[in-house]
């Protein structure tokens, strides 16, 4: 809203000046499957590049020994630590990684230990069932866990609670209000796991032993990123109805014009608040607030022109209609220009364009949509209203072919060629004049003027 404080959280609503709900970017998050490249592209910035170098190519090069085996317990925990720092990161609105100290300082090491208890504890969840409820019961709690698995990651990730994270109601929760998509990322989670074991088999297979064992643990972290990120964006996007709310932080990708977009995202409200509410006036005003600082702006003289006809505005509409028809002309929309011209040709009968080069695309758009005597009308003396104008022969050209092309009045269309011929000798369609000429004495379609290719000197 125009007067909401971002930073506080805190706006009132202008219609009953209630206070307001907080949604944060729940309303314009990009669903996850519309951001694949992104999530595949998340890796490979700088700061998850190195944590993954780090984590599998320094147990590579350490002794095989007792020092080794410590070496690679510790960096395999920054590693894990980082990968669930990313859902958290993720989830709170920054979509780009976690800076490389995430990895190794601070706490939250004890995550690989929790996430074993887990594990540990679906595992005797499954193990009681069968015990309780023989192999059926056991087949759909084995079902359960493996499918609310992804859920309890990203539970465990936010709340770092093993007992939440095992909780079947708090999981059927979580998996409810998601919906549909939870069941579609999972169906994304199982190909990335596919395709993380397929590659490192390929590389276990076509690789030396010393080039396969950092080659596959460089690929299995880089897709078990991506799969950690693809989960923290599921948290991020459906925030509002998990009960929490986030902005987007770092979006590189829209940063440039956030501003931009924000200021347009309120208009558009005030506009829509104002016209659900009757108060037309003042959706108006805005629109013409609006177009003072961006003249030309297509949204919002399309805006303002629905708002003219429908409130049958004729007087602002004279006032606005060189904009409207240069932006009728940018859409091509001849049909609409036809109601246009019609209703302000019944507040002023000889009503005529003031600008000669938009005179002529006017017409032009006019004669493209068939309404060609709508198009003569609007280069109706011309020579006379702009005797300077280098418009003059393209316009008298459309004219003849408005004439002879849509009207078959061939003499007529003989006329204005002739016309050209006579006044508009150092224009550059006075060399084709012509050619247009034996066309219409043979009463064939007129053509418009050939494009030239010349450079000029």
């Amino acid at each position: 809203m125009p007067d909401a404080d971002t930073r506080s959280r805190q706006a009132l609503c202008p219609h009953c000046s209630q206070a307001m709900r907080y949604l944060g970017a729940a309303t314009e998050v990009v669903p996850f499957w519309h951001r694949i490249g992104a999530f595949f592209r998340y890796p490979f910035h700088t700061d998850p590049l190195v944590v993954i170098a780090i984590c599998t190519l320094v147990p590579v090069l350490a002794p095989a020994n007792l020092l080794g085996a410590l070496v690679w317990l510790v960096l395999a925990l920054a590693l894990f630590k980082y990968t669930y720092a990313v859902i958290n990161h993720t989830a709170e609105g920054h979509l780009k990684p976690p800076p490389l100290a995430t990895a190794f300082t601070g706490s939250g090491f004890n995550i690989v230990i929790l996430q074993l208890l887990v594990f540990v504890l679906m595992g005797a969840l499954v193990v009681t069932a069968a015990m309780l409820g023989g192999p059926i019961l056991m087949l759909l709690v084995l079902a359960f866990a493996v499918l609310a698995l992804p859920a309890s990651i990203m539970v465990l990730a936010m709340e770092r609670s093993v007992g939440a994270a095992v909780n079947p109601v708090n999981l059927a929760v979580l998996m409810a209000r998601i919906g549909s998509p939870y069941f579609l990322l999972y169906g994304y989670l199982i190909l990335l796991t596919v395709a993380s074991g397929a590659a490192q088999d390929f590389a276990m297979t076509h690789f030396p032993r010393w080039a396969a064992q950092p080659l596959s643990g460089f690929l299995n972290s880089t897709f078990t990123l991506i799969l950690f990120h693809m989960l923290g964006y599921l948290l991020f996007q459906y925030q509002e109805e998990l009960g929490f709310a986030s902005d987007i932080q770092d979006d590189d990708e829209n940063n440039s014009d956030n501003r931009q977009r924000d200021r347009s995202t309120r208009f558009d409200a005030d506009l829509d608040m104002n016209l659900k509410d009757g108060h037309y006036e003042r959706a108006q005003a805005l629109l013409e607030s609006a177009l003072k600082n961006d003249h030309n702006n297509p949204k919002r003289l399309s805006q303002l022109y629905k708002l003219l006809t429908a409130r049958n505005d004729t007087a602002t509409l004279c006032r606005y209609h060189p904009r409207l028809f240069a932006w009728l002309c940018d859409q091509h929309d001849g049909a609409e220009m036809q109601t246009l011209l019609g209703r302000l040709v019944k507040v002023q009968e000889n009503f005529q364009l003031d600008d000669p080069a938009l005179s002529v695309r006017a017409a032009e758009t006019l004669y493209h949509a068939g309404h060609y005597r709508s198009a003569l009308r609007l280069l109706r003396d011309f020579h006379k209203r702009f005797p300077d104008s280098d418009q003059l022969a393209p316009a008298y050209l459309l004219a003849a072919r408005i004439l002879a092309n849509g009207l078959q009045q061939w003499d007529k269309a003989r006329a204005f060629l002739l016309f050209i011929k006579k006044r508009c000798a150092g224009h550059p369609i006075h060399g084709q004049i012509d050619t247009w000429l034996q066309q219409v004495e043979q009463q064939q379609p007129l053509k418009g003027p050939r494009a030239n290719f010349q450079a000029g000197e």
